[in-house]
């Protein structure tokens, strides 16, 4: 499985939304891509407030990366709307385990989501392959 969007930019999958909800997918067939939050349902109960993340080989606290093992399992996801057909959302990019249960969908908006002058702290020196990087079992 892919850590991250930009390592799944292929990969297509599809949410299904229960039926008391499919009303709020009205007006989003407008936009490009959408957020994703969902509850990372497979991570340890335990978690580690330090952890050795996917693309660095040294221990980091938990809030500065982008591991799975968190203390509120929650995950986030920014991907390219497909298709709304229904109660379906179809969507490519996607990096999430299959059956994860999503807890909101919110519109991409670039004004709103996409800071200028940003810095990246310790993935700045990492080289980051994230486009080749896979899950390993480190969080499980």
């Amino acid at each position: 499985m892919p850590i991250q969007p930009a390592g799944a930019k292929d990969v297509v999958g599809t949410i299904t939304i229960e039926d008391q909800y499919k009303q709020g997918l009205q007006d989003l067939g407008g936009f490009s891509h959408c957020i994703l939050l969902y509850h990372f349902h497979e991570s340890p109960d335990t978690t580690p407030l330090e952890v050795e993340p996917f693309l660095d080989s040294e221990q980091r606290g938990i809030f500065a990366t982008r591991a799975p093992v968190r203390p509120n399992r929650i995950g986030l996801s920014v991907v390219e709307i497909e298709a709304i057909r229904e109660s379906e959302l179809t969507v490519r990019g996607i990096d999430v385990v299959d059956r994860t249960p999503l807890l909101d969908i919110k519109p991409f908006v670039p004004a709103f989501d996409v800071p200028v002058d940003v810095e990246t702290g310790w993935l700045d020196a990492s080289g980051s392959t994230v486009q080749a990087t896979e899950s390993d079992e480190r969080f499980q």
